[in-house]
């Protein structure tokens, strides 16, 4: 019996805790400079290959 009271009292405590919001608040803004470090090195990477690619050209028509 005492399985079934702890889930709600749980859940009633929760509810009136307010700091799962701030939690919940700085989750969002790490996934957004999470979201944004994804986007640089995507960036990036694709700089990167244009680079090596271009490297690549050169030295095959060097020869």
């Amino acid at each position: 019996m005492k399985k079934r009271a702890f889930l709600p009292a749980m859940l009633r405590r929760l509810a009136r805790d307010d700091r799962a919001a701030t939690a919940v608040e700085y989750g969002l803004i790490l996934a957004l400079i999470v979201l944004s470090m994804f986007a640089a090195l995507h960036e990036m990477a694709g700089t990167t290959v244009g680079m090596w690619n271009n490297v690549s050209t050169k030295v095959q028509n060097a020869r």
